[in-house]
């Protein structure tokens, strides 16, 4: 009880913090103004999301930003200490919350909405999930030590930065080549870096290299974690938090005369990664990509033409903590996936007013899920389980996007777009055509054959033909405030899963579900897309340099017409339910507060800094009335910065609400508020940079809000035990260093 008065006193504290930095300057403005300015090809195709009031640059390809880059304290080596989830490095950016799953695969969510909601980018191309846990998302595709810039995207979205999404953008970009100066002979670097995490015992290390012409380049990077089971802030072992992850990749670059070519191809391996709120653990993936990009400056504008090709294989069965491999061989389940695709984005600068921007895409997906027989089991043999068999997901999109400087006060974004989708999948088969433990009531609780009967003998190809439209106006009445408002209607469709997922066994339902709580999913052939419409304002108030002051306001509202929640269809035991994807109306409110502003700065002592974020979503599912499911909680992130000269330093306040509002269809838990602090600080000489801190630094005990259920603990515990949801990681001391040649 004390613990709880104390989580919130906390929070009321940071909200009134909060409240009193009016008149700061935000993260993310003060991301773009600590830039230096972008050439004119950049510069044109980087206007609209300028524009818009929630992108934050949070990194930058030479590691360096000066504080207030969005990461605080020390740029992007400062979060590589803490992580080796890319995902993790949007924490603390206005409307950015995070869906736990494995140790480097949470799954980003923008103003309450997540998962295949947010259209992710990484170099440019979407990452479809390779399983049906979604133990592969599209962060988890990319190192953090590659990562060189993130921008992120939510609510009210330009029609080129992507569709077949209804809730932003997030694009993540790894370095592009590095060239010497011009008339330079050869430029050639490296670096190497490595973290060390007292919780967990988490080692990661990263090395690069570098060699260049002035028009040619060839670079590698590569990198690998591992961490153990971490504990939580009771000293309780968290099970199923492991993971292994290797990561390489070589890029090849060519420029000339305003034009440059970008070829990179790597290999990601990940020998294991637990997951303790699912049923199954990751035990192989295996992906191998190959992009391509070509940049080139014309008289009439820009041209960004990109092509892709991902190919992951990818496999699940049961870690230690979970039971193991058993001699019968666990439960193997294999998932094979191919995307495919191009981009082409054009950029017409018809006048000193108006900015056209065109472009085309095409994505696939190709998809095989399937479980092998196990020998000797009644219940998983003797045939092989095809989950989703010959799945195809194509995605045909178009846009035209306008923009026009009318005055200097004055700027108006309109944009729409056409996507159409087509999926289909082939026949699939049960583990047996008849039930292996008899008939009558046992056949009810393993109705696979006659599901998959029902499933090939229908129509399963589908065509959604989708349209989005973005408005936007913004007003700068003096150089100390703005005003923007705007309108979007997006639209995603439902993935392969959501689709064709179709077992409703106790046992085949229960290894679909990428939602942490450990209950089954069905999917429904028959779900329409998603078509959110949303309305949004935001006020910021700043210094006339924007620099030393700035806070900004942007309360949104989102109805979501054909929103895929979920209908009850049955019960698994043990508070475990069965659900099927269904189409209902939901709606969402919230609004995000961010605030920073230069405190003091004397070159004795060094410059001071205080930035803020504050954010609240509120979701319902109009036809039920349910809470939508994961909604975070009142929370808040409070940061103070310190740099003199090779020195930069940070304290955190992170305070999260207690969390009472939660969906009754899926049992989702109930969690208490809580507070946690974190210092970190890094000296940076010549080549070298030191880094060290301290995560949790009072060793709390906490529930993670949006971590979903601790069924690893739940299973340990045995079936009479109680689930309940899962701990956040307790205190960690971190050091790294980094050294470059």
């Amino acid at each position: 009880m004390t613990s709880r008065f104390a989580a919130a006193g906390a929070l009321r504290a940071a909200l009134l913090s909060g409240a009193a930095l009016a008149g700061l300057l935000s993260n993310d403005a003060f991301a773009q103004s600590s830039q230096s300015p972008a050439p004119q090809s950049q510069a044109l195709q980087s206007q609209a999301a300028q524009s818009l009031p929630a992108i934050s640059v949070i990194a930058s390809p030479d590691d360096s930003l000066p504080a207030g880059d969005g990461l605080g304290g020390g740029g992007l080596a400062a979060r590589l200490l803490t992580t080796d989830d890319v995902a993790s490095l949007l924490r603390g950016l206005p409307g950015v919350s995070l869906n736990g799953n494995g140790g480097v695969s949470s799954l980003p969510a923008l103003n309450g909405l997540g998962a295949d909601r947010v259209n992710v980018l990484v170099d440019g191309a979407p990452v479809a999930p390779a399983c049906p846990n979604q133990m592969n998302p599209a962060l988890s595709t990319i190192a953090p030590a590659r990562v060189a810039k993130v921008q992120v995207l939510a609510g009210i979205t330009p029609v080129s930065a992507g569709g077949d999404s209804i809730a932003g953008t997030i694009s993540v970009e790894s370095a592009p080549p590095v060239f010497a100066a011009p008339g330079e002979a050869v430029r050639s670097g490296a670096k190497l870096s490595a973290f060390y995490r007292s919780n967990g015992r988490g080692v990661s290390g990263a090395a690069e290299a570098s060699i260049a012409s002035d028009s040619l380049s060839l670079g590698y990077n590569g990198s690998w974690s591992r961490a153990e089971n971490y504990k939580a802030g009771d000293g309780r072992t968290v099970r199923s938090t492991l993971y292994n992850v290797q990561d390489n990749a070589v890029t090849f670059g060519a420029q000339r005369d305003g034009h440059r070519i970008t070829v990179q191809g790597g290999v990601q391996t990940m020998p294991y990664q637990g997951f303790p709120t699912q049923r199954m653990d990751l035990t192989d993936n295996r992906s191998v990509f190959l992009n391509g990009r070509y940049e080139g400056s014309f008289d009439w504008g820009t041209l960004d033409a990109r092509a892709n090709w991902r190919r992951t294989r990818h496999t699940m069965n049961f870690l230690e903590d979970k039971g193991g491999f058993t001699a019968g061989g666990g439960m193997p389940m294999d998932t094979l996936t191919t995307d495919a695709g191009y981009s082409v984005k054009a950029t017409l600068q018809l006048s000193a007013r108006d900015t056209l921007r065109v472009g085309n895409e095409f994505r696939h997906t190709g998809l095989d899920d399937w479980w092998d027989a196990v020998a000797g089991s009644m219940m998983m043999g003797p045939l092989t389980y095809w989950n989703v068999k010959d799945g195809t997901r194509n995605r045909l999109g178009t846009f035209a996007e306008w923009e026009a400087g009318w005055s200097p006060a004055w700027t108006t974004l309109l944009g729409v777009r056409n996507d159409v989708v087509w999926m289909d999948t082939g026949a699939v088969q049960p583990y047996s055509w008849r039930n292996p433990i008899g008939m009558g009531m046992m056949a009810m609780a393993n109705p696979d054959a006659a599901d998959a009967l029902a499933f090939n003998a229908r129509g399963r190809a589908r065509t959604d033909v989708n349209f989005d439209v973005t408005a936007l106006v913004r007003y700068t009445p003096s150089d100390t405030s703005a005003i923007e408002a705007g309108y979007a209607r997006k639209t995603r469709s439902p993935n392969l899963y959501e689709r064709y997922a179709w077992g409703t066994g106790a046992m085949s339902s229960s290894m679909n579900g990428w939602f942490g709580d450990a209950n089954g999913y069905v999917g429904n052939p028959d779900l329409k897309p998603e078509i959110a419409h949303t309305v949004s304002a935001t006020l910021a108030l700043h210094a006339a340099d924007h620099q030393a002051w700035e806070v900004k306001l942007t309360p949104y509202y989102t109805y979501v017409q054909d929103f895929i929640d979920v209908e009850r269809i049955g019960t698994l035991g043990n508070g475990f339910v069965k659900l099927r994807f269904a189409n209902h109306d939901a709606v969402l409110v919230g609004a995000n507060l961010s605030a920073a502003a230069r405190v003091y700065e004397d070159d004795a002592i060094g410059a001071f800094r205080l930035s803020g974020v504050v954010g609240w979503v509120h979701g319902r599912n109009l036809d039920t009335g349910d809470a939508l499911y994961h909604m975070m909680p009142l929370n808040a992130l409070l940061t103070a910065e310190h740099r003199l000269g090779g020195w930069s330093s940070a304290v955190e306040l992170q305070a999260t609400a207690r969390k009472d509002r939660v969906q009754a269809a899926r049992n989702e838990p109930r969690t208490p508020g809580y507070a946690l602090v974190n210092l970190r600080t890094g000296y940076e000489w010549g080549s070298v940079r030191v880094d060290a801190g301290i995560e949790n630094l009072f060793d709390q005990r906490y529930d993670l809000p949006l971590g979903g259920v601790d069924y690893a603990g739940y299973r340990a515990g045995g079936s009479r035990g109680t689930v309940g949801a899962l701990p956040g990681a307790g205190r960690s001391f971190i050091a790294g260093m980094t050294v470059k040649f």
